[in-house]
């Protein structure tokens, strides 16, 4: 499971150097997280960092993310991922 960026980021940027995996990225309006490389910095420390310094708290697991019916895909805009090149 990756961590998700909301809309409600601000674009603080406190997340980006705290990711052990270079899974955020800035593109162009807002800050995301690419779900192929986020693994919530298993191995590295216990809880994602990201989370931790967030000020907004706009950073969620993708597993605490309500789902919407049909498509099983987060429900409404809320979620901002990068795009998978894969």
């Amino acid at each position: 499971m990756a961590c998700v960026i909301s809309s409600k980021c601000v674009n603080c940027e406190m997340c980006e150097p705290d990711c052990p995996r270079g899974a955020i990225s800035f593109n162009g309006k807002t800050f995301v997280i690419d779900p192929a490389l986020c693994e919530e910095c298993s191995g590295f420390y216990p809880e994602p960092q990201c989370i931790s310094v967030c000020p907004v708290k706009c950073i969620k697991r993708e597993s605490e993310i309500p789902v919407s019916g049909k498509s099983g895909k987060p429900a409404g805009k809320k979620v901002k991922a990068a795009a998978s090149s894969g």
